[in-house]
C-alpha cells in the first residue's frame, strides 16, 4: 500500500514540476536537487536520534556514511545546476527552500515510522531523476549532466541496499 502511495504522490508531483518548469531545464534541476538533498538530511536526523535514545542497529554506521555521502554528492549536483543559472531567479528558490522545508519533515517522521517506505520513495524519485537527466541528454550534449545522472542511478541502488538493511 505505501509502495502505492509513494508512487501516486511522486507521479502528481512530477507532474506538477515538469508543467511550472517546461522549457527551463536547469531551473527545474535545480530546484529537483535543492529538494534532493532532504531526505538524507532527513535520513541522518533520525539516525543521529536513534543513536542517542541508545536505538543503533548494525546497519547504524553504513546508513550514516552512506547518507552523508549522498549529501554532499546531491550538494555538488546543485552547485553545478547553480552555475548554469538554475538558482537566478527569486521565484524558483522561493518555491525551492519553501518546499524542502516541508519534504524534509515529511521525511523525518516517514523515516522514523516507516524506513523501507521513506527510502522507497527516495528510490523512485532518484530514478525518476535519472530519466529526466536522460531525457534531456537525448537533446543536448552535457557531460557533466552525464556524471550527474549515473551519480542517480548510484544514489538508486545504494538506497535499494538500504531498503534491504531494515527490513
Amino acid at each position: 500500500m505505501m509502495k502505492k502511495f509513494n508512487e501516486v504522490t511522486l507521479n502528481i508531483t512530477v507532474a506538477i514540476i515538469d508543467f511550472l518548469y517546461q522549457g527551463r531545464d536547469y531551473q527545474r534541476f535545480w530546484v529537483l536537487e535543492e529538494i534532493a538533498r532532504a531526505p538524507y538530511f532527513a535520513f541522518l536526523s533520525v539516525l543521529h536520534l536513534r543513536e542517542s535514545m541508545g536505538l543503533r542497529g548494525p546497519e547504524h554506521i553504513y546508513l550514516m556514511e552512506e547518507h552523508f555521502a549522498q549529501t554532499l554528492n546531491e550538494t555538488e549536483h546543485l552547485e553545478y545546476m547553480e552555475s548554469r543559472g538554475g538558482s537566478a531567479y527569486w521565484v524558483d528558490r522561493f518555491v525551492a527552500r519553501h518546499l524542502v522545508l516541508i519534504y524534509y519533515w515529511i521525511n523525518v517522521v516517514y523515516y522514523w515510522v516507516a524506513p523501507r517506505s521513506a527510502y522507497h520513495l527516495s528510490y523512485e524519485i532518484e530514478l525518476h531523476a535519472a530519466e529526466t537527466y536522460n531525457k534531456f541528454l537525448y537533446d543536448h550534449d552535457d557531460k557533466r549532466i552525464e556524471e550527474i545522472m549515473q551519480d542517480e542511478i548510484n544514489h538508486s541502488e545504494e538506497l535499494h541496499n538500504a531498503m534491504e538493511m531494515v527490513k
